[in-house]
């Protein structure tokens, strides 16, 4: 089932006594999600990714723009109607119930054709349960069980319905690391198996782009940036994508442009043939860096983090905007415990130019290290 958001906009009345008007939550929203993909809602706390998966829902209605399941307008059809089944983050158990009978819900409720035999909801709910590898759990009640046991509950009352899409709202935001990990490596492989249209809200970049088909990223109620997710870390549209993808994030320099020549302070780094003379935002990821002796890029080396197959060289440059640049290199690399200063060449690739005014990428041809 695909979804269609035509110019979806969302306000709610502004409770601030200092400011006046009306709070925009998501601003002129359009998007296609395709059939039986998995599509990541991306963006920090408060930029409308949860307001937009209940307008989909059902939950809250659109202050403008209409919402469509396949050829169907859904944008004023009831939450209960629209064959959704969503995953909240605090996963919403009934604590009363055992886990059989909190999958078995939601089919109890189904009313006319769409009631079942008691046969054929005992059924679907093994189905449910057998997806999510829980089938010893279900005589068990919610505070008998771990976090990720409680999110494989709540995706299988999800699930059990069939529903035509399925909405998950930061449902992995109350487990450990490890258990992020394996929880999010299960939604994908169920969402594959299922071939239900997914959609998969989160503030964490590295949960959205290692399982979702496509990404989404928003700030302040507006799409900044759609696309595959290793696209979009390759080709940011501006210095916030860039900025918000990457882990450790993306390096930002002050920096500029003189004689189609990239200079960081007085060091010249890259040459830019075309370039106009501007002062420009110069982001490079830390695995953009190459440790050379001779590299043109001259830094105060602060630390050197071992990872195992990777270092971590932390170091400082008088144009760097954070006070720690952070470079990422092979472990074969040795660096006497004695300096001071390290020496770097960029990739071209991997080093990104931004007006200074609007942060908006600039597009240029023919980068060439010096």
């Amino acid at each position: 089932m695909k979804i269609v958001l035509q110019h979806i906009t969302k306000t709610f009345p502004n409770r601030s006594k200092k400011d006046a008007g009306d709070v925009t939550a998501v601003s002129d929203f359009s998007f296609e999600v395709p059939d039986g993909q998995l599509i990541g809602l991306l963006g920090p706390s408060g930029c409308g990714k949860s307001t937009t998966l209940n307008i989909i829902c059902g939950l809250e209605k659109p202050t403008s723009g209409r919402v469509f399941f396949g050829d169907q307008d859904v944008t004023a059809l009831p939450a209960e109607k629209r064959g959704v089944g969503m995953v909240f983050q605090n996963y919403a158990l009934y604590p009363h119930l055992t886990v059989k009978e909190n999958i078995l819900f939601p089919l109890e409720n189904l009313k006319g054709k769409d009631k079942l035999s008691k046969a054929d909801m005992m059924k679907r709910v093994d189905e449910a349960a057998s997806l999510v590898q829980i089938e010893e759990l279900m005589d068990r009640k919610p505070r008998e069980l771990s976090g990720g046991q409680q999110q494989r509950v709540a995706i299988a009352r999800a699930l059990v319905k069939m529903p035509h899409v399925l909405l998950l709202d930061e449902p992995l935001s109350n487990l450990d690391a490890r258990l992020r990990l394996q929880t999010r490596e299960e939604i994908r492989k169920i969402q594959r198996a299922t071939q239900i249209t997914t959609l998969f809200v989160t503030h964490d970049q590295e949960e959205a782009m290692s399982i979702s088909d496509q990404i989404v990223v928003m700030r302040q109620g507006v799409i900044q940036q759609i696309g595959k997710p290793q696209d979009v870390y390759d080709n940011p549209v501006n210095l916030f994508v860039a900025q918000f993808l990457g882990t450790p994030p993306i390096n930002v320099f002050e920096g500029a442009l003189r004689n189609e020549t990239l200079y960081l302070g007085d060091d010249a780094v890259l040459s830019v043939p075309g370039g106009k003379d501007q002062e420009v935002w110069v982001g490079i990821r830390p695995e953009g860096f190459l440790l050379r002796e001779d590299g043109p890029l001259c830094c105060k080396l602060n630390a050197v983090e071992v990872m195992g197959r990777d270092i971590s060289v932390v170091v400082t440059h008088p144009a760097g905007v954070t006070p720690s640049v952070r470079s990422i290199i092979a472990s074969d690399h040795v660096i006497p415990p004695a300096a001071q200063d390290v020496r770097f060449a960029v990739k071209p690739h991997k080093l990104y130019l931004f007006n200074k005014k609007t942060q908006e990428r600039i597009e240029m041809e023919g980068e060439r290290s010096l």
